[in-house]
């Protein structure tokens, strides 16, 4: 690798580290402006950038489901249930028949008198996790009618997730269309829209209904665009039709190659200016 003399690591995993770092506020002024420079100029660091700042909104955005009061009685009520006969029965067997029961705390802080607590308190815990997670896993399905447009939507979601957005990273479409046309025998057109402020970051396979199409990622400002593309075999074109819902702006359209379903979390007016980019590039 190439010495870049600015005091950060050569290493790539060490510099992931340090996009972590620059994306949680910890570095100080100096040392941010050095990785972000390191981020400009590399295309796999860009990426990590622009998918770890999503992740955070995306995690910010998530709502905050509340659990049913009877719901959370039920849990409380498993977890007293039988606590204190289940504290003498472990107990118990350990004194002798004129011991008095104890109630003075253990060296690790809690007492058989509190283990009620204790017990109820953790398992209303787990229960509101799982609560937590299973809304997370539905977020943002709720609202989107369209069967192939919900698959999208959830794609685009595991992709923030993802260790990478893509599968191949690469700001040159001569790099990202044969890439996938070589796995699937087909890529949908990858116009270079940097200067108008939406950087192509890579692409990836996506399979939606079983069927593995070619998707591409771009980036606008810390927010990632997944645009999927599904063949068509002719057909007239269609205008672009909003199916934003639920935290997400997304618009499909179609040309006579292929329909597009275009998702990211940025306003739709920004989602709106780039299918206009994408339309009249790709038309050329």
């Amino acid at each position: 690798m190439t010495a870049h003399y600015d005091g950060l690591p050569e290493d790539k995993a060490e510099m992931t580290m340090m996009v972590h770092t620059l994306v949680d506020g910890e570095l100080d002024a100096a040392m941010a402006l050095a990785v972000e420079r390191r981020i400009a100029a590399d295309p796999e660091l860009g990426a990590e950038h622009a998918r770890i700042t999503a992740l955070r909104i995306a995690m910010g955005n998530l709502p905050k489901p509340q659990p049913a009061q009877a719901f959370l009685e039920r849990i409380q009520a498993i977890g007293s249930a039988d606590t204190d006969q289940a504290v003498r029965t472990s107990v118990l067997p350990f004194r002798t028949a004129s011991a008095k029961p104890r109630t003075e705390r253990s060296r690790w802080g809690w007492s058989a008198r509190s283990a009620t607590f204790d017990w109820r308190a953790l398992a209303a815990s787990i229960a509101i996790t799982a609560v937590v997670a299973s809304g997370a896993t539905q977020w943002a399905m709720i609202g989107v009618s369209d069967d192939f447009a919900a698959a999208v939507a959830s794609g685009h979601r595991r992709s923030l997730l993802a260790a990478n957005p893509v599968d191949v990273v690469s700001s040159d479409r001569h790099t990202v269309k044969p890439w996938l046309d070589g796995r699937l025998g087909m890529s949908p057109p990858a116009p270079d829209l940097a200067k108008e402020g939406f950087a192509l970051v890579g692409g990836r396979v996506e399979v939606v209904d079983g069927q593995p199409i070619p998707a591409l990622v771009y980036r606008h400002n810390e927010h990632l665009i997944t645009l999927v593309a599904k063949p068509r075999n002719g057909g007239d074109a269609s205008n672009p039709v909003d199916r934003s819902a639920d935290g997400f702006s997304m618009v499909s359209w179609s040309d006579r190659a292929f329909a597009y379903w275009a998702i990211t979390d940025m306003e739709r007016s920004g989602l709106d200016e780039f299918v206009t980019r994408f339309r009249a590039a790709a038309a050329i």
